[in-house]
């Protein structure tokens, strides 16, 4: 029984097309500072979560921060109003103040990018 010669199996193209993928998946890093259960507190977690799944779905990591349950992390982070988003990635990062229903500021303050192939509506 002869062996015939193999060739080489190149999966060289469809690494490099997972590997595009991969780098041009942006993930948010999301910190949401809120004092207390007010009303202007649960307005501003009820938007962000909103606003998350609808632009970031799949590619967010959100941290809701009480600064009355936690007032450390508020000192280490300066944050000195709220609500305030703080997104840490990807850089540069940022602040916002507010409750959030605005979109368009959202989209525009946070520096959202859209999905390769995808749309963020």
């Amino acid at each position: 029984m002869s062996r015939g010669r193999r060739e080489p199996l190149d999966s060289t193209p469809e690494f490099e097309r997972l590997l595009e993928g991969a780098t041009h998946r942006v993930r948010y890093v999301l910190r949401l500072y809120v004092t207390g259960a007010t009303d202007r507190s649960s307005r501003a977690i009820t938007n962000i979560r909103w606003f998350c799944e609808r632009y970031l779905r799949g590619r967010y990591d959100l941290l809701v921060v009480d600064i009355y349950q936690q007032p450390s992390l508020a000192r280490t982070h300066e944050i000195i109003a709220a609500p305030t988003l703080v997104k840490s990635e990807p850089l540069p990062s940022k602040r916002l103040v507010g409750d959030f229903s605005d979109h368009e500021r959202l989209v525009a303050g946070l520096g959202i990018q859209k999905e390769p192939g995808g749309e963020n509506t």
